[in-house]
């Protein structure tokens, strides 16, 4: 991977969904670069309310991030609803969120960051953008093969060869759990930006925003929820020094 390198990149996009991670991801690369940009994905995801809470996401972080707001660029939608129906998951139908045959979560959409991943580099090439960042986890996850490191680093090295130019893909949630996530928004914007992404951000698999909980809106009892509440959960009782302005 070392001939495929970038050095000191200045631009990145964000594979940005609206949810806690992605929020997270876009806070911490205008942390880091000076033109950020954003890409969603419309698959037809049965939670079609994640596309208007990315907007909203967005439109706080300058709120939240007054000092880096500047560098938050344009928002790209790109339309991938005949990919989503190949599927035919719990995130796009009205199926049971359950564990198939394969010992994989109806929830998981096969191949869907594979191609996010592909859309994003050719986007980002035209865009001149140099890193593209994304939310994939393997420590908090529901099991998807396409979060895993040796998953993201393949897809790293085949873009670099397809594309013939560097295509760094970066992971700042790769190795951390929930609670960890939450500390280091907080450590990245303090208090602001974490009631940005309790109150705007939206994980739940099922689109619930009716009912609201300590850690956001959601249903309260999909593997999204669970994770969210348990990262929430721990990050208060473990952690309480970390929670900026309180």
């Amino acid at each position: 991977m070392s001939e495929f390198q970038s050095s000191t990149p200045s631009s990145a996009l964000v594979l940005f969904s609206g949810g806690q991670d992605s929020a997270t991801c876009l806070a911490w690369a205008l942390e880091r670069y000076d033109v950020v940009e954003t890409v969603g994905f419309d698959y037809g995801q049965r939670h079609a309310v994640e596309m208007q809470a990315r907007l909203k996401v967005r439109a706080g972080m300058g709120r939240v991030l007054p000092d880096l707001a500047d560098r938050l660029g344009p928002d790209h939608v790109i339309d991938m609803t005949g990919f989503g129906a190949i599927g035919e998951t719990a995130m796009t139908t009205g199926r049971a969120i359950e564990i198939d045959g394969r010992g994989l979560p109806t929830t998981f959409v096969p191949g869907r960051n594979l191609v996010f991943l592909t859309y994003a580099a050719a986007l980002a090439d035209r865009r001149g953008l140099a890193v593209l960042v994304g939310g994939m986890c393997e420590t908090d996850f529901s099991g998807y093969p396409d979060c895993r490191r040796v998953t993201i680093d393949a897809m790293s090295t085949a873009l670099s060869l397809g594309l013939d130019k560097p295509v760094p893909i970066e992971t700042p949630l790769m190795a951390l759990n929930k609670a960890q996530t939450w500390a280091l928004a907080a450590r990245i914007g303090g208090q602001r930006l974490v009631d940005l992404i309790i109150e705007d951000s939206h994980t739940c698999y099922l689109g619930d925003r009716e009912h609201r909980h300590d850690w956001g809106h959601g249903c309260g009892e999909c593997p999204a929820c669970d994770l969210r509440a348990a990262g929430y959960a721990e990050w208060i009782g473990e952690a309480p020094g970390t929670r900026a302005g309180r």
